[in-house]
């Protein structure tokens, strides 16, 4: 397997060069071809079906291509790829060396953020059971792929199935863990995160024990979980990503300067580690320094090009004055889904929260129709806040309060959910609930997000302003 122990969650906390804007319109019509189709995308069967799982690491893959970063340098991860390839082409009938190159693919797409290694991942794992139906590693695979794909249903499945051959095999246990929580079913999660630690106390398992922890509203526990699994963590790419995850807790937690310091662990551990960047930047960016979040989040953009980053950098420019560059990195976010979708990733729920706050009321209202579906599906907490905000977007109050109900059913602290929440209750004339939701976001965080704190703040103050005990409320 990959030395990387990484857990392979599904949006856990994964919340930058300065572009000119010559490079941002580059990137604007580069979006603007691959969503017109102009642009192919890696194809995924090659010309010869039985080599299709080829993939050349040092090619820039078509992600990387949208934001024109430099060339990626090459890592230990890329020659022991290309020594598995070498080993596959002599002995294609080689089960282990097919899933090992299949869980290098999907390490290779944590790294750089190419949904291109997707597709040839499948073929190997797939290969890897035509040889031997009852390889384990192929079966968590497959497993964790669903995950990346966000596929819950069939990533528990296989989870499953590789723990009953092979009861004691942890990544498996990681995989069922994961697929739980994201089906909704949140009291097999805590069960099955108590399953895994107990059987192997290590940096995957105290991650999941941590996340576990945090959805359940205990953030000190959190933090102890994530602070052990720092401890556990062995090479310099788990201590980035460990210290990274503490930085994260740190600062939803509304500690600026602890969170500063775990991630300047990670980059001292891994430099460049885009993760930890992005940790940097939202940190700049509650501080005040606008610039200097802009810059970072470009600098882990054209690290690993993720949306995310370029939803982040885009409300950091947008809160900087900086309109049409903002409108750059939004653009970049459309073709980055379509390329994700066209390697089999399930993009729907991810881009609703996007569409929400930068979509027409079209689009809104189509998301909220696709993100109702899923959630029938996948009732996790996280899944019924993007339902709750996409539904207020879209003029539905009830639903969206119901599905905020939903959301903090565990008792999660989260500052983004609760602000989700009190704006939805204040739109419901609900003063009581509004004033205590928005409240609670900004003394878990004040400086939360670098676009809704600040309406978060304004709204408390109107609320409070028009309360009754208020002796100079209007009538």
């Amino acid at each position: 397997m990959p030395t990387s122990a990484t857990p392979a969650t599904t949006g856990h906390r994964w919340p930058t060069r300065r572009a000119t804007v010559a490079r941002l319109v580059l990137a604007v019509v580069a979006a603007a071809l691959l969503l017109t189709g102009a642009l192919n995308v890696r194809a995924v069967f090659g010309d010869d079906d039985r080599r299709a799982w080829d993939v050349d690491p040092a090619a820039q893959s078509e992600v990387a291509a949208l934001i024109g970063g430099p060339p990626r340098p090459a890592s230990p991860l890329d020659a022991q790829m290309l020594t598995l390839q070498d080993r596959l082409r002599d002995r294609p009938d080689d089960a282990r060396a097919a899933a090992l190159l299949g869980h290098a693919y999907l390490q290779a797409a944590r790294d750089t953020g190419d949904p291109g290694y997707y597709p040839k991942a499948e073929i190997l794992f797939d290969q890897a059971l035509a040889v031997d139906a009852a390889d384990i590693g192929a079966m968590t695979g497959l497993g964790t792929l669903a995950l990346a794909r966000h596929r819950f249903a069939d990533a528990l499945a296989w989870g499953e199935r590789a723990i009953t051959l092979s009861p004691a095999h942890a990544p498996a246990h990681g995989v069922v863990v994961d697929a739980l929580v994201e089906l909704g079913r949140d009291d097999e999660a805590v069960r099955a995160a108590q399953t895994m630690v107990d059987l192997r106390p290590d940096l995957a398992s105290y991650a999941r024990v941590s996340y576990v922890r945090e959805l359940h509203g205990d953030r000190p526990g959190a933090v102890a979980a994530m602070e052990r699994a720092l401890v556990a963590a062995a090479g310099p790419q788990n201590v980035a990503w460990a210290a990274t995850q503490v930085g994260a807790l740190r600062f939803e937690g509304g500690d600026l300067d602890a969170a500063a310091r775990r991630y300047a662990e990670a980059l001292a551990a891994l430099p460049g580690f885009p993760a930890a960047m992005a940790g940097q930047a939202r940190v700049a960016a509650a501080r005040g320094d606008l610039a200097a979040a802009a810059d970072l989040y470009g600098r882990a953009l054209a690290t690993m090009p993720l949306p995310e980053f370029a939803i982040a950098r885009g409300d950091v420019l947008a809160a900087s004055g900086r309109a049409d560059e903002a409108a750059a990195q939004y653009a970049l976010v459309g073709a980055m889904d379509r390329l994700a979708a066209a390697n089999g990733v399930d993009t729907d729920l991810d881009l609703a929260l996007f569409v929400a706050d930068h979509g027409t009321p079209a689009q809104i209202a189509d998301a909220a129709a696709r993100v109702r579906a899923l959630v029938a599906a996948r009732p996790s907490v996280t899944a019924n806040d993007t339902l709750a905000w996409v539904l207020f977007r879209a003029g539905d109050l009830p639903g969206a309060r119901e599905a905020s109900r939903q959301a903090l059913r565990l008792g999660t602290q989260s500052p983004m959910m609760r602000f989700h929440a009190g704006t939805i209750a204040a739109a419901l004339g609900d003063r009581e609930a509004a004033v205590a939701h928005l409240h609670a976001a900004l003394d878990l965080n004040p400086h939360f997000s670098v676009r809704d704190a600040p309406a978060a703040r304004v709204a408390l103050a109107a609320l409070e302003s028009a309360s009754p005990s208020n002796p100079d409320a209007a009538p």
